[in-house]
């Protein structure tokens, strides 16, 4: 059986053992950065790394092993995964190198055994969820550092102190300090280390009323509301999930906070209510909301299939949105809040209809404590119903 080794280049200096593979082999692939480390090797070069690359250089040269070269280490963020997979009628071994987060945090002079590891080739790793929960965070980068850059910024941490590790190994390295905010001014191709001191890597359920932006006009669910609220969502870190009827977005901050690691989405048809959405998902330093101005159901039709979703206002079209939601997931769980009885009576019919499991219908009415002049008085709020059902 024919060889392919998949041998990690490290930081432009190869190990040992990296050498004595490479010179074992027939061909050398990779891209042209690392085929360059190798430059003093007289074996024949092809760029590509591709599977398909691997099979024409067999074909073409009747070699009996070949080495595909990768850069760092064959198991950080590599390609090497997809090749083990790809390439089963080939002996396939590995063979690692040394990866960048050693190389870079070693100039440093810090340890890195509490940071938290992301690549954002593709600007789809959850750079901003990471960096709210971490103090160190460490970020591959694909040429994209700008880009990061304003995430960071958008998002309220601009003022977070970042290093940045240019070229790493090769000629032109350098490591700099720099605010988040002044990342545009880099290279775009680096490796990042980004610091938080106030990291927060809680959940909470039921924040106070009052670390919410307000506007007159814009509803909010209340705090112990939004606590049930949460316990009957069941969200997952990894979930998708709809807010639908964001009103001030209390409740999205609350979702995208569980589902750290997935996505929510902000629908809302009123475009100022949709405005301060925006404003506490940044105060709260959040990445992972989408907000969408709309009508529902109209506005679901090209969003991702839902794991979670919560109806908080539905303007009359109750059934129409669960269709349109159960029709993207037929296990999707699903919340809903309703004050008026007509409302209520009108969830319940939608979800008996739909068919779905463990319906539950609780209402709950908050008094709260509060103080005026020398004595306390209770405060009682309307009371509300929260109908729910479906899910794994």
């Amino acid at each position: 059986m024919k060889t392919v080794h998949i041998v990690g280049v490290g930081m432009n200096s190869p190990t040992a053992q990296a050498e004595k593979i490479v010179d074992s082999c027939d061909a050398l692939l990779g891209a042209r950065k690392q085929l360059d480390v190798f430059g003093h090797s007289e074996k024949p070069v092809y760029e590509g790394y591709r599977p398909a690359d691997v099979r024409r250089v067999f074909a073409e040269t009747g070699a009996e092993s070949v080495a595909v070269l990768v850069s760092g280490d064959v198991g950080f963020f590599s390609g090497a995964r997809r090749l083990v997979s790809a390439l089963d009628e080939f002996d396939v071994q590995i063979t690692a190198g040394v990866p960048s987060v050693c190389d870079f945090f070693a100039k440093l002079k810090l340890p890195w055994q509490d940071a938290a590891l992301i690549s954002m080739h593709g600007m789809d790793g959850p750079l901003i969820s990471t960096v709210r929960r971490n103090r160190q965070t460490f970020c591959l980068t694909g040429g994209n550092v700008p880009e990061i850059g304003k995430m960071l910024d958008s998002a309220g941490f601009g003022g977070l102190t970042v290093h940045v590790g240019e070229n790493l190994g090769y000629q032109h390295e350098r490591i700099l300090e720099i605010k988040a905010s002044k990342l545009g001014d880099t290279q775009p191709m680096a490796v990042l280390l980004i610091i938080n001191e106030n990291f927060d890597a809680s959940i909470p359920a039921g924040l106070p009323d009052t670390v919410f932006i307000r506007r007159d006009g814009v509803p909010m669910t209340k705090s112990d509301v939004r606590a049930a609220i949460m316990s009957k969502l069941r969200l997952r870190p990894g979930d998708i999930g709809y807010d639908i009827g964001a009103g001030t977005g209390s409740v999205t901050v609350e979702m995208a906070l569980s589902a750290y690691n997935g996505r929510i989405f902000a629908i809302e048809r009123e475009r100022d209510a949709l405005t301060l959405a925006e404003q506490n998902c940044r105060k709260f330093h959040i990445g992972n909301v989408s907000f969408i101005s709309g009508h529902a159901p109209a506005v679901l039709d090209g969003l991702p299939m839902p794991d979670a979703v919560f109806i908080g206002g539905s303007s009359g079209n109750f059934a129409e949105i669960l269709d349109a939601v159960l029709s993207k997931n037929k296990g999707a769980r699903i919340v809903a809040t309703a004050i008026a009885l007509e409302t209520v009576h009108t969830a319940l019919t939608a979800f008996e209809q739909a068919g779905l499991p463990d319906i539950d219908a609780v209402q709950i009415g908050v008094t709260r404590v509060e103080k005026r002049g020398c004595v306390h008085m209770l405060m009682a709020q309307n009371p509300i119903f929260i109908i729910s059902g479906g899910g794994r």
